[in-house]
């Protein structure tokens, strides 16, 4: 059984109270049980979220240590600022999906660089929570 990372950064255990008009009305809990739901019995998930990069890098790290098959991230507003975020995925050696439920590219200017999305194999944008059953569906098929 294939073990597959959910990590999800700043602000995105406020999903469902913050601006629900960009991120919709469910809540991370609704997600996680979702991805439960449609993956539990095909992959052993492992969930973590943190608003701070430095928790996030360590994930990242103790994840490669323990050989996981993939990684959906949604690294949040660190996506667009942060190298150390970067350089832990790229030393990681996990395959990695970014994923955002928001489309980056109808949004502010600022967010339409990632500096995470040179090291993923693929980036999900725009697809609301389902991007994150993609990220998995996809990984799970490689």
């Amino acid at each position: 059984m294939k073990t597959i990372a959910i990590l999800n950064g700043p602000n995105l255990d406020r999903l469902g109270k913050r601006e629900p008009e960009i991120y919709g009305s469910a809540t991370l809990a609704d997600l996680e049980a979702g991805l439960r739901a449609e993956f539990g019995a095909t992959a052993r998930l492992v969930f973590f979220q943190s608003n701070h990069e430095g928790a996030l890098i360590d994930q990242i790290a103790a994840l490669a240590d323990a050989k996981a098959d993939g990684l959906v991230l949604n690294g949040g507003a660190f996506t667009h600022t942060s190298v150390a975020l970067r350089d832990a995925l790229a030393g990681a050696g996990i395959p990695t999906v970014e994923v955002h439920i928001s489309n980056l590219y109808k949004r502010e200017d600022f967010r339409h660089v990632s500096l995470t999305a040179p090291v993923a194999i693929a980036v999900i944008t725009g697809l609301g929570l389902e991007g994150y059953h993609a990220a998995i569906r996809f990984l799970l098929k490689r």
